[in-house]
């Protein structure tokens, strides 16, 4: 079954800077379980068969003057109609001030009422940003995540690979710290991923011999990050002499987490291997290669091979994530 997720209202009120009009009770009980948002155009006048009674209700200029054409009993069926629905909260953007029919039905109804000066595109804008994070779809799985150059690397492989020993020579080499050991991973859109660390385990890290450590405290705000989109998965193993590594770059692998596609670098670990050196070239290469160059296939242009003959291969990787 899908997990459903929720957000207190009380996290939305910090979010906006909301002006409490009504509170029928405290905003830390009420939980918001829909991402979308709606301006109840339709819903005030009558036409009630596709309203989502989970959505937040969001009232502007166009709601408010339709609401002041209306008769005060028009007004008041209207206002009623709305509130009988039971929406989690209706927020009143422009600063408008809340008219008797509508606090009278919120009372009615004991729905919470809300203000806020900033219009309502941009209302309906940031309620919708903030609620696709809050409430995406997401999964906790054992890895390392860090920032290297502006790309979002989530480290995988078997415990003791040396995951986090290699975090903590990236962040001596000025990149950032998201998450050590265990990484929640959000799907924020359909295209992208957004991975975090656990409030309880925040910016501390394991190192063998040595135990844990608060990469904050020793090396400083500029060192670790709260969130970061992920743009590669390296996976560290062990080398194994009888496997056959990539060495042009003209495969490309990849895995699929929350049902997008990541791409993927294998790095085999070995004595003597820089790995922090080895993931910031991969870093730079990702991005080059995001931007439409490559350099294996420049290389064997230059070496006068038909490049329309050669075809890239796609393969998925089934990475124990």
């Amino acid at each position: 079954m899908k997990a459903v997720f929720t957000v207190p209202l009380s996290k939305v009120i910090k979010e906006l800077s909301l002006h409490p009009c009504y509170e029928p009770a405290d905003p830390e009980t009420i939980l918001i379980c829909s991402p979308d948002v709606n301006r109840p155009g339709l819903e005030l006048n009558g036409y009630l068969e596709y309203f989502d009674r989970n959505r937040i209700q969001i009232l502007g200029n166009a709601e408010y003057a339709f609401l002041r054409a209306q008769t005060p009993e028009n007004k008041h069926i209207a206002t009623d109609r709305l509130f009988a629905c039971h929406p989690p909260v209706v927020i009143i953007a422009r600063g408008l001030e809340p008219d008797p029919e509508l606090l009278e039905a919120a009372h009615k109804y004991e729905v919470p009422v809300y203000s806020t000066q900033d219009t309502t595109s941009s209302v309906v804008a940031a309620l919708v940003s903030y609620m696709n994070v809050e409430l995406a779809p997401r999964i906790t799985r054992h890895g390392v995540l860090v920032e290297v150059y502006g790309e979002g690397i989530l480290l995988v492989g078997d415990s003791g690979v040396g995951k986090s020993e290699t975090a903590i020579e990236l962040i001596k080499r000025g990149h950032r710290l998201i998450a050590d050991d265990a990484v929640e991973i959000r799907r924020v859109s359909a295209k992208s991923l957004v991975g975090t660390a656990p409030e309880n385990i925040r910016h501390f890290i394991e190192l063998r011999g040595i135990g844990i450590i608060n990469a904050r405290r020793i090396f400083g705000m500029g060192a670790v990050k709260l969130t970061e989109k992920i743009d590669m998965v390296i996976n560290l193993e062990i080398w194994d002499s009888t496997k056959v590594y990539d060495r042009m770059g003209l495969d490309n692998e990849y895995t699929e987490i929350l049902g997008i596609k990541v791409p993927v670098l294998t790095i085999p670990v070995k004595p003597g291997r820089n790995l922090a050196i080895i993931i910031e070239v991969a870093a730079m290469n990702n991005r080059q290669k995001k931007m439409g160059y490559n350099a294996a296939q420049e290389l064997l242009a230059s070496l006068g091979m038909d490049m329309d003959a050669i075809k890239e291969h796609e393969r998925k990787l089934d990475l124990d994530l």
